[in-house]
């Protein structure tokens, strides 16, 4: 009786896992599959160039923006409940987009999106660690890991197969179809939990952070378009600094703060900071902007863009685990560091290949990106619990996950305004006419390009022929990966500086080189 039950046990834990990683399967698979379908969203809904870019941005912000707040309400509340509502919230959403009549409607729903995805992933994450322990836990976050990097790697793929045979539409669908299976599985088997000594939530805190991100990431994506020194630009981004200020007022005075500001005064917790910033700018700004490129501007298929993204993506399924087992012999600050400059290369690499001619030029340097982005990737979470006294791991974790997906739409809307400036610079040196009206023009054509969108680009420009446009936009684009690999370099020396050097007693008091490198084995594709 006692084994049946002990049979019976396991299996609705392994159940509850699958359910999990199912629904962290289709959250990289709606964020990159967003991505790619964004130029037939444009073909079949228009919109503005703006409104375009918000179909990534509104669910990684409202996404990244959460999470910490996702955690606590599933502290308080139960994570069962939460994950329900979580994974709930995210089915309806996912459905309701594939009859979205605008993108308007689409950006929105794509918020909403975000916040059930923060909502499912916290509490789903919270209920693996209450159903599993020791090993057994390091495996399911193991799997848990895996399942988000199959998603990222091959979500590209799946969107474009599903966008050529069914439509932009059908993405979602499959999205929600997936959650579907997750939820009718999962939840009946899932115990409710909750943490009997959460104290609530720091409502005042949580208002302020979501709103600088988001007039932040607002003022940033309106720019090309109404100009940087626009009055409304201004705004959104004095705005932004004063909730700010606002926010770290708050937190240093609150009982129970979301973000504990002390951390910061361990410099290796700051230099874990760097890590999810530095592949923002050399992985996932190219997870985005690639698709665009070769769907919009290059003429491919949408299946063929997904089969050239995997060469980016699927390091992303073998090198966090492999390098994990580096940590024996080499420092995980170290290795990141120097899987920062195998990226950089990869990014110098990929700005000297002509996109116009053989595609198979493209798959070295791609590949070289993904390897060097995935050595981070698959050190940075047990370097954010590994660096702070044992007590605020789960605080420190908080923190990171915020900071990696936030940081992620930060940096989509940082790296889109970058690219349709340098792309309005180059039309702009082609036409020297500068009336306001033809100014307004170039703008405008530039936006375009940079969400994939040469038909309406070069409606929009007929001074300019097809060839002239596509060549502007390719030296931009070129511009933009200079960049990059300027960020991604000083990624890699503040990953030196601060995280190369065994932490020093005084400096870390339960954070030592043994429990780092183990930390990180333990929890180096939890990504």
């Amino acid at each position: 009786m006692n084994t049946a039950t002990s049979h019976g046990a396991d299996r609705n834990k392994l159940l509850i896992l699958a359910a999990v990683c199912l629904s962290a399967l289709v959250l990289p698979l709606a964020f990159s599959g967003g991505a790619v379908a964004t130029p037939a969203i444009g073909r079949d809904l228009g919109g503005s160039p703006a409104m375009l870019t918000w179909v990534t941005n509104a669910f990684m912000l409202s996404f990244g923006s959460l999470l910490m707040v996702a955690g606590a309400l599933a502290d308080q509340f139960g994570r069962k409940r939460l994950f329900v509502f979580g994974l709930g919230g995210f089915i309806i959403t996912s459905f309701a987009m594939s009859f979205a009549p605008s993108t308007l409607w689409l950006d929105i729903l794509r918020a909403t999106q975000g916040v059930a995805a923060a909502a499912s992933l916290s509490s789903g994450a919270a209920s693996l660690a209450q159903e599993f322990d020791g090993h057994a836990r390091t495996r399911a976050f193991s799997m848990l890991g895996t399942s988000f990097g199959i998603g990222l790697a091959f979500g590209p793929l799946l969107a474009g197969a599903l966008i050529e045979h069914f439509g932009w539409r059908s993405i979602f669908v499959v999205i929600a179809a997936i959650g579907l299976v997750a939820f009718v599985f999962g939840v009946p088997r899932m115990r409710e939990t909750r943490d009997p000594g959460a104290m609530g939530l720091d409502y005042p805190g949580t208002i302020t952070f979501t709103a600088t991100l988001a007039l932040f990431t607002s003022g940033v994506i309106q720019a090309p378009e109404s100009g940087w020194g626009s009055p409304l630009v201004v705004s959104l981004l004095v705005a932004s600094a004063v909730t700010l200020v606002a926010f770290v007022l708050i937190e240093t005075r609150v009982k129970r703060p979301m973000l504990e500001l002390s951390l910061f005064r361990y410099p290796r917790f700051v230099g874990v900071q760097i890590l999810p910033v530095g592949t923002c700018y050399c992985y996932i700004v190219l997870i985005v902007m690639l698709p665009l490129r070769f769907i919009g501007a290059e003429g491919l298929s949408e299946i063929d863009a997904g089969l050239l993204m995997i060469a980016l993506s699927a390091p992303m399924l073998v090198v966090p685990m492999l390098v994990a087992s580096f940590t024996r012999w080499v420092s995980a600050g170290v290795l990141s560091g120097i899987g920062f400059l195998i990226a950089a290369a990869g990014l110098y690499w990929l700005s000297l290949v002509d996109f116009s001619a053989s595609k198979e030029a493209l798959v070295m340097p791609m590949l070289v990106i993904g390897i060097g982005a995935g050595m981070p990737w698959g050190l940075m979470d047990g370097l954010s619990v590994s660096v702070v006294p044992k007590e605020r791991a789960g605080m420190a974790s908080g923190i990171f996950s915020t900071t990696r997906v936030a940081g992620e739409g930060i940096a989509l809307a940082i790296a889109t305004a970058i690219l349709a400036a340098l792309a309005h610079t180059s039309l702009a040196r082609i036409i020297p006419d500068t009336s306001v009206e033809l100014s307004m023009r170039i703008a405008e054509a530039a936006q375009r390009v940079t969400t994939g969108d040469m038909a309406r680009a070069a409606a929009t420009l007929p001074e300019v022929s097809r060839h002239a446009l596509s060549t502007s936009y390719a030296d931009a684009f070129t511009s933009l990966l200079h960049v990059l690999i300027v960020i991604t370099l000083l990624s890699a020396f503040a990953t030196f500086a601060f995280l190369s050097r065994t932490p020093a007693q005084d400096d870390e008091p339960d954070a030592n080189v043994n429990s780092e490198k183990k930390a990180v084995v333990d929890v180096a594709v939890n990504a």
